[in-house]
C-alpha cells in the first residue's frame, strides 16, 4: 500500500516533463521552414507587428521624427513599372510600398497632393492629383490598381507624367505657389525606350526625379533619370521584398522642418506656409502694420434714439387733436355760427400750439 505514493510522486514530474517536450516539438515544427527561409521570418515579423497594432519601425534618423518634422507640401507622382518581369506578388509590396508612402506623408489639397502613373508598353495614369485628398481614399485607389504587363516603356510614362499629370488641370498647383513638384520612378528593368532626353527636359520644367531600382534594374538608366545629386535621387534594392525599407529613406528625403515648430515671433498664432510662416491673431484682435504684433480691435459705440419715445409722442398729438374736434364740432362752431364768440376757442388755440 505504501507503494501507490510514491509511484505517484514519481509519475507526475515525468508525465509533466513529456509534456514540455511535445509542446517544444509542437513549437520547433511550427518554426522549422522559418529556419531556412528568412523571408518567411520577416514577414512573420511584420505581420505579428501589425496585429499587435505597432508598426515596424521604419526611421533612420530618430532625430527626425519629432514633431517638428513634417513632409513638405508637394505635388507627387509616382511612375510605377507592372511589366511582365515584375511577378503579381511583387508588385503587390509595390503598391504596399505606395501605401506606406501615403501614410508617411500630410495628404491634403492644401498639403501633398498625389498622382499614380502606371506603365509597360502602354501608360495608364491611375488617378490625378486632383482626385483624393484624404489618405483612406488615396490607399483604397492604391489597392485597386492591375499590372499592366508587357514591355518597359519608362521614357514615355515620364512624358505622360510631364505633359499630363503634372499639369493644373490635373491638380498640380501653378507655379506662382512654389510648391515642390516631386516624380518617384520605381522599376526593376531596362526601359525600351529612351529615357535621357525626355527626363531633361522634365527636370528643365521643374519636376524633381527620384530613380529606385529594384533586382534587375539598370543602373545607368536609374542615372539619367535621375536629378542630381544623383546620391540623394538614386536608390537600388535587391528585391522588391524590401522595397518598403525605402519609405523611411524617403520619409527623411521629403521631410522638411516646421518653422512654427523651430521658433518664431508671432505674439499670437504661427501659421506654417511651406518653408516660411506668417502670423495670425486670435479673435477679437487685428495685426498690427510689423506683421507680428496684435491689438484689440476699437469698437466704436453708436447711440441708437429710442424710438419707442417718438411713438409715444405721435400718439399723444393725435390723441389731443382728436380730442380738440370734438370739443369744436359740440360747442365752439354751434357758438359762432349764432354769432357768440366762445371761450373754448382760446382753448383751441393753445392745444394746437402744444400739439
Amino acid at each position: 500500500m505504501s507503494s501507490t505514493p510514491s509511484c505517484l510522486c514519481f509519475c507526475a514530474p515525468l508525465m509533466l516533463l513529456l509534456l514540455m517536450l511535445l509542446m517544444l516539438n509542437d513549437v520547433l515544427a511550427t518554426y522549422h521552414l522559418s529556419a531556412v527561409n528568412p523571408e518567411l521570418i520577416t514577414a512573420q515579423s511584420l505581420a505579428q507587428s501589425r496585429n499587435n497594432g505597432r508598426a515596424p519601425i521604419r526611421t533612420l534618423n530618430p532625430a527626425k521624427t519629432d514633431s517638428q518634422c513634417r513632409s513638405r507640401p508637394l505635388d507627387l507622382v509616382f511612375i510605377i513599372d507592372s511589366s511582365r518581369s515584375v511577378r503579381p506578388g511583387e508588385f503587390e509590396k509595390v503598391k504596399i510600398f505606395l501605401a506606406d508612402m501615403v501614410d508617411t506623408l500630410d495628404v491634403g489639397s492644401d498639403a501633398t497632393r498625389v498622382a499614380v502613373v502606371n506603365y509597360a508598353s502602354t501608360v495608364k495614369i491611375e488617378f490625378l492629383l486632383k482626385d483624393h485628398f484624404n489618405k483612406p481614399d488615396m490607399k483604397k485607389a492604391v489597392s485597386r490598381i492591375e499590372p499592366l504587363a508587357a514591355g518597359t516603356m519608362t521614357g514615355l510614362a515620364i512624358k505622360t507624367a510631364m505633359n499630363e499629370a503634372f499639369t493644373e488641370q490635373s491638380g498640380a498647383r501653378p507655379r506662382s505657389r512654389s510648391i515642390s513638384k516631386v516624380a518617384i520612378i520605381v522599376t526593376d528593368g531596362r526601359p525600351q525606350d529612351q529615357v535621357e532626353e525626355v527626363s531633361a527636359a522634365a527636370r528643365a520644367s521643374g519636376i524633381e526625379i527620384y530613380a529606385v531600382g529594384v533586382d534587375r534594374a539598370d543602373i545607368r538608366s536609374l542615372e539619367l533619370m535621375a536629378s542630381v545629386p544623383l546620391e540623394d535621387h538614386v536608390f537600388y534594392v535587391e528585391t522588391y521584398g524590401v522595397i518598403e525599407k525605402l519609405t523611411s529613406k524617403f520619409r527623411e528625403t521629403l521631410c522638411g522642418l516646421d518653422p512654427c515648430a523651430v521658433g518664431h515671433d508671432c505674439e499670437h498664432i504661427c501659421i506654417n506656409s511651406n518653408a516660411s510662416f506668417y502670423c495670425k491673431c486670435r479673435n477679437g484682435y487685428i495685426l498690427n502694420t510689423d506683421q507680428k504684433t496684435c491689438s484689440l480691435k476699437q469698437v466704436k459705440a453708436e447711440v441708437v434714439m429710442d424710438p419707442c419715445k417718438c411713438e409715444a409722442r405721435l400718439a399723444f398729438q393725435k390723441q389731443a387733436q382728436a380730442a380738440i374736434q370734438q370739443l369744436t364740432a359740440k360747442h365752439i362752431l354751434s357758438v359762432v355760427s349764432d354769432g357768440v364768440r366762445s371761450p373754448f376757442h382760446s382753448l383751441t388755440l393753445c392745444l394746437c400750439v402744444f400739439s
